[in-house]
């Protein structure tokens, strides 16, 4: 696992999947260990990648200054990454809270940034509301599953600001497309995996200016991928679209019948989808699987 050193010394780990054109992946959570995201689905077949634990997660050292876990500082983390990677430019794929990350540092510094995937994600960044509404909506198209009561009027109490101690866990179906034993046991993981201190400091006040945010994608040259689960309720179709706007040169694709962890949901498709993007302008003509149309 490779170990590099932060601009304030603190040390910093990767581990490394795959052989090929490198790609480094920033975790979601927020500041969750990089171990969720498996290999994405069998992209390491065709990607070397790098996925970066953030300060203070998985093997990752814990920074003497806290403050230094919210999004916006930690985009010097990537930038030194960059660096010890001796890459002019990274390919950069980011998950759910992680793409808050990715864009800031596509904002900061655009040439540095060859093809991002943003993938289901987070919208803190650019300051795109996802309504109560819209997830209700996303929420019914799934009222065929034997879970879904429960679920449902689980949901219902969070939306109308009534959450509980086990309101969270009750919708927790509602995060996957399939919610088998697979999904059962990714969920089990997570709370183990996260650390609950830096998550907090993560979207601290400070961490997001969305219109300077806006201005400055709104003059970036890299192509992006948006990548939305159909039923991811955390991150609706709707509300990608939104966001995929916001990019000049931005391409949304919404895979069937995803949630918020596509890898798992369909791991031939994802692959298929987030690799064509990658190739695409490099060796492959293979066109970006279009999935449904949100």
């Amino acid at each position: 696992m490779p170990v590099f050193s932060a601009y304030d010394g603190t040390e910093l780990a990767c581990r490394e999947l795959g052989e090929g054109p490198p790609l480094v992946c920033l975790p979601g959570g927020p500041m969750q260990d990089s171990i969720y995201l498996g290999d994405l689905g069998g992209l390491s077949a065709h990607r070397r990648l790098i996925m970066l634990d953030l300060r203070g997660t998985g093997r990752s050292a814990v920074p003497e200054n806290p403050a230094s876990y919210r999004c916006d500082r930690l985009v010097d983390d990537v930038e030194a990454l960059r660096e010890h990677l001796g890459l002019d430019r990274l390919d950069l794929l980011g998950h759910s809270a992680g793409t808050n990350l990715a864009v800031l540092y596509a904002a900061r510094h655009p040439k540095r940034v060859g093809r991002l995937a943003l993938i289901t994600p987070s919208v803190g960044a650019l300051g795109i509301t996802v309504t109560g509404e819209m997830r209700i909506r996303t929420a019914r198209s799934r009222r065929d599953e034997p879970w879904f009561p429960e679920a449902f009027a689980a949901l219902e109490e969070l939306v109308a600001g009534r959450a509980g101690a086990d309101t969270f866990q009750a919708i927790a179906p509602f995060w996957h497309g399939r919610w088998d034993e697979a999904a059962r046991a990714h969920r089990a993981a997570e709370d183990g995996q996260r650390n609950a201190e830096a998550a907090a400091v993560f979207a601290a006040e400070g961490a997001f200016d969305p219109v300077g945010t806006r201005e400055a994608i709104a003059r970036l040259a890299s192509p992006v991928l948006v990548l939305a689960g159909e039923v991811d309720l955390n991150s609706p179709p709707p509300a990608m679209a939104e966001l995929s706007a916001l990019f000049p040169h931005a391409q949304l694709v919404v895979q069937p019948g995803a949630g918020h962890f596509p890898w798992l949901d369909d791991a031939k498709q994802f692959a298929a989808t987030t690799e064509a993007f990658l190739s695409q302008g490099t060796t492959s003509t293979t066109p970006i699987p279009k999935g449904r149309p949100s």
